[in-house]
């Protein structure tokens, strides 16, 4: 992103700010510490703009703060590094890591013979520990690994219909003050991936989901069209919900919102609410 701002003759300084969600191992399903720190700069005007991993901005942004821009974005797939062949065909007790209640509830539906084992750190470490056998796989974002540079150790991409990702997986989120006027940031919009976001955030929103219940929202634009997958599940992978909508994408949010409504009338609710008392 500071190069695309100075490639439009903005001079940028890159600010490194090291966030709780970078020093600890607590409160796994607080999305709020991967950004709190950051946020706070912003605010303090220590910064002007702040480049997040879409899918770690919670779903309320705090006061005085706003998105600026959604630039182009990755493929949004979950990636499954080290096992060859399908998910549902992994022999039983087979060693999967990941962190993440979305991840470890769609791995058990398909196969509930599987052993889902905690993985953390950054994609670096999760990597290592794979390579030295601590893990029979892990799952990680392919998006987050070609930005890496490390596209190629991607192993199997898992179908969006079958693996819902995670809301805003692949993209960028350009975070600013409200009210601040910044062209040169603002002219970073990619349209399509703004609607993508928009609809992915009101599913969760609209459901009052939090980041302890497994919830994946992956949307699709194409030309006027879009398409958006749900999925709610319970995190040992024994119950889930699964829907599909099609709609104008002129009205991301009301697609979003319509979608999340179709969950939560099939018994999205009831489980979201099983979920949150199991984590």
């Amino acid at each position: 992103m500071a190069s695309a701002l100075q490639a439009l003759g903005t001079e940028t300084e890159i600010v490194p700010i090291t966030t709780s969600g970078d020093g600890t191992r607590s409160a796994i399903g607080d999305k709020s510490r991967f950004v709190k720190e950051i946020e706070d700069a912003l605010l303090a005007s220590a910064v002007d703009v702040a480049v997040h991993s879409a899918k770690d901005v919670p779903g309320r942004l705090p006061d005085g703060l706003a998105i600026a821009a959604v630039p182009s974005g990755e493929d949004p797939r979950d990636a499954l590094i080290g096992a060859a062949g399908d998910i549902g065909d992994l022999p039983e007790g087979t060693r999967v890591g990941t962190c993440s209640l979305r991840r470890r509830s769609q791995l058990l539906a398909t196969n509930p013979n599987l052993d889902i084992v905690p993985l953390r750190g950054n994609v670096d470490t999760r990597l290592r520990k794979l390579a030295e056998g601590e893990y029979d796989a892990i799952v990680l974002a392919l998006a987050g690994l070609r930005r890496l540079g490390r596209g190629g150790e991607a192993g199997a991409a898992l179908a969006v219909d079958r693996f819902v990702p995670a809301p805003g997986q692949g993209l960028l989120l350009l975070e600013m003050r409200a009210g601040d006027d910044a062209p040169a940031v603002t002219s970073l919009e990619e349209p399509d991936a703004r609607c993508r976001l928009e609809t992915e955030r009101a599913v969760v929103e609209e459901m009052d989901a939090s980041c302890h219940t497994p919830v994946g929202a992956h949307a699709r634009v194409e030309g006027e069209a879009i398409t958006v997958h749900g999925f709610v599940g319970l995190p040992d992978g024994s119950e889930w919900i699964t829907d599909r909508l099609e709609a104008p994408a002129a009205d991301p949010r009301g697609a979003g919102a319509e979608l999340a409504h179709r969950l939560l009338a099939a018994g999205a609710g009831e489980l979201l609410r099983r979920a949150q008392a199991l984590g």
